[in-house]
């Protein structure tokens, strides 16, 4: 579907440009954002919308983009990923507390984390806090199932068992001007203070910059309400406190530099992020106050190179470059003091290249190289330096209605230690087969289906952490069995403007599973292959927009998962056969928004079902249900120096106490007001 308002002749420009794009092969669909940007911007069009093939969408895909994602009640990545069916977020509380995501059930460390295009990376643990990740300048975040349906990316692309994918803002221009400034500030309960600066301008008609900046700063103190029940049902724990320690200072500023040429575009970004800030801890035998504190210095440089040499064949270079430098206190005066810095070392290097055999028929075939080193001060510790070679072939067939693709990726990994003790090689195969057919000559319906297998490597953590690691430990392995439908139309000048649904089931086995056991003394821990699990469920998501007066249009969206995850390691354990920690059977999720004439309503809910803490599915681990309902509401206002909107908004308006982790208290009702203005 293509909309331009403009006169006949642009419009026959535009057509005429998106008909040379398809003919380049490898097919429109599979073009990239920024391509169509550099054509429009050459054609200086006011207004196009152009909605591209789905069969890019061969695996399950959510998104969340634009004005729908900007006015969640979501200060962070994190915080918007709770929206997603079949998502966990590990969520320790508070503005600074840490945040990991979990995809059906399949562990952090099986996803794969990219920023613009390159995986982020975090070889000591494996875990991305994606609270660093403010949403100020982000575009679009989207979760894969599996991988994405193309085959032009780079190795990395096809190796997580589920990926994120976090799209910063490029720059945008209005006509006729060369710049475009955005300044915000934001503030609420906890002491939260959050302002942001962004600045892009059009050096050249083919080059423009951006540079952005924000600063967080908050107390972290609100009030909770600590409730135990034993497994008698009588009351052991009822009051009311205060959450200490979980203060933060952060500071996140990134550049970047956007380039176009003929047939491609090339892009450099810096990206910097440093925080000091408190660790709450968990609430065990009446202990309020913990005396942790973390320092992270991340900061990273990337690169993107992408051209069409020919019709047939087309090439991709990514290059990245990291340092994460890590402090870890412990100032509690019952324990024994710590101080322990990190540093993490990364470098990394990718090659992609596509070619079309037939108009039917693509191949593509991709090499990552990636270099990582760890440095701490702790006593003998191993100083690991692992080096990772990544192999992957691909093929895309598509006839009449149908697509298939497969691949096959291959990984080798070589880690040494200072001492030479510890070093090993290792290598894994990551095959794929994913299938797409639109049975209707409308394309309103997809069918699709995938069969993956997937990997993780033990962490610097699992196998070299003093006291703790186990080198012999055995890659985690999963093999993903998913099948889904997509029903999607749009409608112009309608009561109904569009209506979309999206079903999967699946089945995940998991083996391999890397879990700690007591090593003899207290606190002292081994590493061992031993776990196995089944993973079934189903994910349903669907949405739908509507007109019912002139400038008004409602917008809901609803996501239901069913995630049945059970430990099935051996048939002796008293667990055995039970859902696995912190996974609810039934989660689900709503949005709606109104949009009236710069008025913007957006009201959400969140409930997560009954869950266990501890492998054992008995009433001591047992954790009640819980639910939020948030609500916001803006108004923009156009002026002659530019653009200002306010927000105010309401978070967990009914006050609900509940941990997502066992321990960690959550906010109850809290507030924030947040004023941008824009030129």
């Amino acid at each position: 579907m293509i909309k331009i308002k403009t006169s006949t002749i642009r419009r026959q420009l535009i057509l005429f440009a998106i008909f040379l794009m398809s003919h380049q092969n490898l097919h429109a669909a599979e073009y990239s954002d920024s391509q169509v940007d550099s054509i429009l911007l050459q054609l200086n069009l006011r207004e196009v919308t152009i909605t591209g093939d789905n069969f890019r969408e061969m695996v399950p895909v959510q998104r969340l983009t634009g004005k729908t994602l900007q006015n969640l009640n979501s200060y962070s990545v994190a915080d918007a990923l709770r929206y997603f069916s079949g998502v966990q977020l590990k969520d320790y509380g508070g503005v600074g507390g840490v945040k990991t995501i979990d995809i059906r059930s399949m562990g952090a460390n099986h996803v794969g984390v990219f920023y613009d295009g390159i995986q982020l990376g975090n070889a000591q643990n494996g875990q991305i806090d994606l609270g660093m990740y403010s949403l100020d300048n982000v575009d679009e975040i989207a979760v894969y199932n599996g991988q994405k349906g193309e085959i032009f990316q780079s190795a990395k692309d096809f190796g997580s068992a589920g990926t994120l994918y976090i799209k910063s803002r490029t720059p945008k221009f209005e006509d006729g001007r060369n710049y475009h400034v955005k300044a915000s500030m934001r503030a609420g309960s906890f002491g939260v203070v959050n302002p942001a600066f962004l600045l892009e301008s059009r050096i050249t008609d083919s080059i423009s910059v951006s540079v952005s900046a924000e600063y967080l700063t908050a107390n972290g103190k609100y009030k909770f309400r600590y409730k135990r029940i034993t497994p008698a049902g009588d009351v052991a724990y009822d009051t009311t406190a205060v959450r200490e320690n979980g203060d933060i200072r952060s500071l996140r500023a990134e550049g970047g530099i956007y380039g176009y040429i003929d047939n491609g575009y090339w892009r450099v970004k810096f990206y910097t992020y440093n925080s000091e800030r408190g660790i709450p801890g968990a609430i065990v035998n009446n202990v309020w106050r913990r005396g942790e504190r973390l320092t992270d210095n991340n900061t990273f440089v990337q690169g993107t190179f992408q051209k069409d040499i020919t019709r047939k064949y087309k090439t991709m270079l990514n290059a990245k470059y990291a340092y994460y430098n890590t402090r870890y206190e412990n100032n509690d005066e019952k324990l024994i003091n710590v101080d322990n810095r990190y540093r993490q070392k990364e470098f990394y290097l990718s090659t992609s290249h596509a070619y079309s055999v037939f108009r039917f028929w693509d191949v593509a075939l991709a090499y990552d190289y990636q270099w990582n080193s760890m440095w701490s001060d702790m006593n003998n510790f191993a100083f690991p330096k692992r080096s990772t070679h990544m192999l992957a072939a691909a093929t895309s067939f598509q006839i009449w209605r149908v697509k298939l693709d497969g691949s096959c990726l291959g990984t080798f990994i070589n880690d040494r230690t200072e001492t030479g003790v510890n070093s090993s090689r290792r290598h894994a195969f990551s095959p794929s087969v994913l299938f797409s057919m639109k049975p209707l000559r409308s394309g309103d319906l997809t069918l699709r289906a995938f069969i993956k297998k997937s990997f993780i490597m033990p962490t610097f953590n699992d196998l070299y952490y003093t006291d703790l690691g186990n080198a012999s430990l055995n890659p985690e392995y999963a093999v993903q069995y998913d099948g889904g439908i997509t029903y999607r139309k749009e409608w112009t000048g309608k009561f109904v403007r569009a209506v979309g649904i999206k079903a999967d089931g699946y089945y995940n086995r998991v083996t391999d599973k890397i879990v700690a056991y007591p090593k003899g003394q207290q606190f002292r821990w081994t590493m061992l292959n031993l776990g196995k699990v089944d993973i079934k469920g189903a994910d349903v998501s669907a949405d739908i927009t509507v007109a019912p007066a002139k400038e008004l249009f409602i917008t809901l969206r609803g996501q239901y998962s069913y995630q049945q995850a059970r430990d099935v390691t051996d048939p002796s354990d008293s667990y055995y056969g039970d859902q696995i920690p912190y996974v609810p059977l039934h989660s689900c999720s709503a949005i709606v928004q109104a949009d009236y004439k710069g008025w913007m309503l957006n009201y959400s809910f969140i409930y997560a079902g009954e869950r266990y803490s501890q492998q054992q599915n008995i009433a001591a681990n047992y954790m009640q249900p819980w639910y939020t309902h948030d609500i916001s509401l803006s108004k923009e206002f156009t002026t002659r120096f530019g653009k200002i909107k306010g927000t105010v908004e309401v978070n967990n308006f009914l006050n609900q106490s509940y941990d997502v982790i066992l321990n960690y208290p959550m906010p109850g009702i809290n507030f924030a007001g947040k004023i941008t203005f824009e030129i």
